[in-house]
């Protein structure tokens, strides 16, 4: 198969869909592997790296999209890497489409095979290829809270592990998943007062014993997440609905009454964020204040420490690469069920339920299309 590594080219977006290690893994597999000139270089991947390992160097996107069977990619294609998609050509890359109708209506018109890395599901159920970039998402999270709560950043001026005689932030975690779990050890490693919000008793109970009385678990409810967020000096929005937009749970209204100059970062916010207030933001442009509350929304955190992201995220990819690669598309789909639950959108057809929903258009299943 012909294989396309575009350089991307959001906002300081500094990832790389294959490193040259995993160019050398699908070369000695038989597969040609196009990479833009370039699209590692920000991270410490000379194009020297990516042609000693086997990869053909291109100038440009055109070429790279022109020639390839397979595009592999980290975020969503911006809208001029929409325009040379192929039909039948197949997209690998994070899309979170429930919360892009636009990106959802150009990847329908395309007629391209669109497999999310964020829907793709492994043998517990669980998202093998989201999770690295939730934890390195998770991590930063509680970094880009402490840095924001400094005043020079516009905040109140708060140190989030205190010091003695004073005491330290109140960080408040909403979702005890993989972005939760992450959050919660960075907030408790770096002194924080620390409460988390789940439904899921299971997590909050694991989360109990790993952690003790460092931190508080409490059942989430409009109740007690409202009592939470007003009292708290950082809030981090964790929650994931798999492939559909994050339930809006903060709303307007609370955060009204938040304290002045508290920081809200929700790492929600490529499925449209879990707070009313909530609006995409850039490495550019990263926070904007609403009604005295500072807001970091960024789409792309994890491209911030683009080169531990990228290998995380290669290390998760990869195998799934090599199969779609080997197989082909509609094969490697029939034989893993998992992989099959990242097939978003193909040929035209909306294949996952919860993006036709969001966006209005008929659900067709997987199986369908395979048939």
């Amino acid at each position: 198969m012909r294989i396309g590594v575009p350089k991307e080219i959001k906002d300081q977006e500094y990832r790389v869909g294959l490193t040259p290690a995993s160019v050398r893994e699908l070369v000695s597999r038989g597969h040609v592997v196009m990479v833009q000139a370039g699209a590692g270089a920000a991270l410490g991947l000379s194009d020297h790296s990516y042609t000693v390992a086997g990869a053909k160097l291109v100038p440009d996107a055109q070429a790279v999209y022109g020639d390839a069977e397979m595009i592999v990619k980290v975020k969503e294609p911006q809208l001029s890497e929409r325009a040379l998609l192929k039909p039948g050509q197949i997209l690998y890359a994070y899309l979170h489409l429930a919360a892009d109708r636009e990106q959802t209506a150009d990847l329908v018109k395309s007629g391209s095979v669109c497999i999310a890395y964020e829907t793709v599901t492994g043998p517990d159920g669980r998202l093998p290829l989201l999770s690295p970039m939730s934890e390195v998402a998770g991590r930063m999270s509680v970094q880009v809270a402490a840095a924001y709560l400094e005043k020079p950043r516009g905040s109140m001026g708060l140190l989030l592990g205190g010091v003695p005689g004073v005491a330290p932030a109140h960080v408040v975690v909403i979702g005890a998943g993989v972005v939760g779990t992450s959050a919660v050890q960075i907030a408790v490693g770096m002194g924080a007062r620390v409460t988390v919000l789940d439904r899921n008793v299971d997590r909050l109970r694991h989360l109990g014993l790993v952690f003790g009385n460092r931190v508080v678990t409490v059942y989430s409810s409009v109740d007690s997440l409202e009592r939470a967020v007003l009292s708290a000096d950082a809030v981090i929005g964790a929650v994931l609905v798999p492939g559909a937009e994050a339930p809006r749970l903060v709303t307007r209204a609370m955060v009204a009454r938040m304290k002045g100059g508290s920081v809200v970062v929700d790492v929600a916010i490529d499925q449209g964020g879990c707070f009313e207030t909530s609006r995409p933001t850039s490495h550019t442009h990263p926070t904007y204040v609403v009604d005295g509350v500072l807001h970091y929304c960024v789409t792309n955190m994890p491209a911030a420490v683009s080169r531990t992201s990228t290998f995380a995220l290669n290390n998760a990819t990869l195998a799934y690469a090599m199969a779609i690669a080997d197989k082909g598309w509609s094969r490697a789909l029939a034989e893993d069920r998992g992989l099959r639950a990242g097939l978003n959108i193909c040929r035209g057809n909306v294949t996952y339920a919860a993006v036709a929903s969001a966006h209005g258009y008929a659900h067709v299943p997987v199986e369908q299309v395979l048939a």
